[in-house]
This record gives C-alpha cells, structure tokens and sequence, in this order.
C-alpha cells in the first residue's frame, strides 16, 4: 500500500454543543462515530421543537463550551462570563437568556432523529439560493420541511462523522479574496491538515474519495463541505463578514474542507502526520 505524506495535524477542536464555539486541544480521541465528546450535546427550542442551529441563531457564537475533565458535563461560558454545567438544573434559562430564545438542553443518544432550524432567506447570508441549489442537490438528498433539516440519526453532526480543512486551501481563499481573514474557526472542523501557506487551489480536492492516515487512525474522505453563513458570524475577534461565503460560493460550489468517514479509530495528536493512501 503506497502512501504519500500530504501534511501534518495542525490543530485539533471540539464542540461539546452543537452551533456554540468549543475547544482547541492537544489530542482528540477519535472513535467509530467521530470525535469522542463532539456535539454531544445541543439546543432544543422550547417553541416548535428544532435543535438550535447558529445559521439561525448567530447569538449562539457569544457561548462557548468545554470539557473541565473528560468524564464530566460540559460547562457553557455565557456572554458576561459566567459559567453553568450543560446538565445543571438553571441552564436551560440562563443559556436561554443569553441566546435570546426558550431552550431545553439535550445529549444525543443512539436512536435519536432530530430536525434543526432553517431558514432558507437568511442560511447562505447575501449568496443567492438560486446559486447554492445545484451545490445543494449535487452531495445532499433534498428531504421535506422548508424550515428544517435532518441530522443524521444518532447525532447531532450536520452531515460526517469527521471535519478536515486544509490549511493550503484557507491560503488560496485569502489569496482569492485578501480583504477577509480566513481563520480555521470561521470553518469549525475537528482537524486542521497543515498543508503549507502557499496558494493554488483548493488541497481537498485531491483527497476526495481517498483514504487518509493520521496518525493511527485510517478514515475515507467521504464529501465536501457545503458552507452556510455561519462562516460569517462574529466570533470572539472576528468581525461579521459576508465575503467569507461569497468567495467560497464564487470560486468552489461554496464548498471547503471536506467530511470522511472513520475506518479505524484512535487518538491523534498535533503533528502527527497525515498521509494520503494511493
């Protein structure tokens, strides 16, 4: 089996709550159904029923959660800095409070099938839906509910079981549009594959349908990405920018980073090199 080394892990993150901001860690513990600990938890909206998503709600990105031991509920930081474990008997009104709309907080679980919000004037910010659609019906079974959609069951991941971004391709997007700053956290995966700084052309392409080795884990790149506003939203020192979306849906179906599927599982670390299977 020839392999080729195409980068290094660069960095690694987690999001405990689905659409809140998460954790950059050392190491992560990838199991056979993604990142242990990722979107384990998630919003539910009191009214209607939907798991809250930041494409409708941005205020989310004012949270952030993280694990204090492994073991442990995750603690949600609020906008004015105070802190309250995910499963404690007062956050679902303080996070409520915070977000700006009646919430329940739920832990994924095995058998579950859930929709989350979606609003289809405002999930691509000022890109036109007329442009996103052939993207859309291109890597995604179009199901029923104008303002929903399905998460795949047993989780509250948006699509993969793992989240990969280049960072050649983040390059190539500033290079593309130099006026935006193309941060890793505007794209949420869980590894970030340093692939070099310099620009060309979007690193994941080559990858796609392939097998991946990082570190000890083996997984198969299943699909691109399909971007959505939340890659516009305000977060910590990042300003609202609707360019993000906009360069990405001009020059690559809106799509960066890539989903795979995990083959085998393990732990990955910074640096562990990542090789691409021929």
């Amino acid at each position: 089996m020839a392999a080729r080394q195409v980068g290094t892990v660069g960095s690694l993150f987690r999001y405990p709550v689905k659409s809140m901001l998460g954790e950059q860690l050392p190491e992560l513990v990838i199991g056979p159904g993604g990142t242990i600990g990722d979107r384990a938890w998630a919003m539910r909206e009191l009214a209607g029923g939907r798991i809250v998503s930041a494409k409708k709600f941005p205020r989310a990105f004012e949270l952030s959660a993280a694990y204090p031991i492994e073991t442990a509920a995750p603690i949600v930081t609020l906008p004015d800095g105070r802190t309250v474990a995910v499963d404690a008997p007062e956050a679902p009104e303080l996070i409520s409070d915070a977000l700006g709309v009646g919430i329940m907080m739920e832990h994924a679980t095995a058998d579950q099938q859930l929709r989350a919000s979606f609003d289809p004037q405002i999930v691509f910010g000022d890109v036109p839906l007329e442009q996103m659609l052939p993207t859309i019906m291109k890597y995604h079974a179009v199901d029923s509910g104008p303002d929903s959609w399905a998460l795949p069951k047993g989780t509250f991941f948006d699509a993969g079981q793992l989240h990969l971004v280049a960072s050649g391709t983040l390059a190539h997007l500033a290079h593309l549009n130099p006026d935006s700053r193309f941060d890793v956290r505007r794209f949420r995966p869980n590894i970030l594959i340093d692939t070099g700084s310099e620009p060309g052309h979007f690193i994941e392409d080559q990858w796609m349908g392939g097998t991946l080795l990082i570190g000890p884990i083996e997984i198969t790149v299943t699909m691109p990405v399909i971007r959505c506003v939340m890659t516009t939203h305000p977060q910590t020192d990042l300003p609202r920018d609707l360019a993000i979306l906009r360069t990405a849906a001009d020059h690559h179906e809106a799509t960066v980073g890539v989903y795979a599927a995990i083959n085998r599982a393990g732990r990955v670390r910074i640096g562990d090199p990542v090789m691409l299977v021929n």
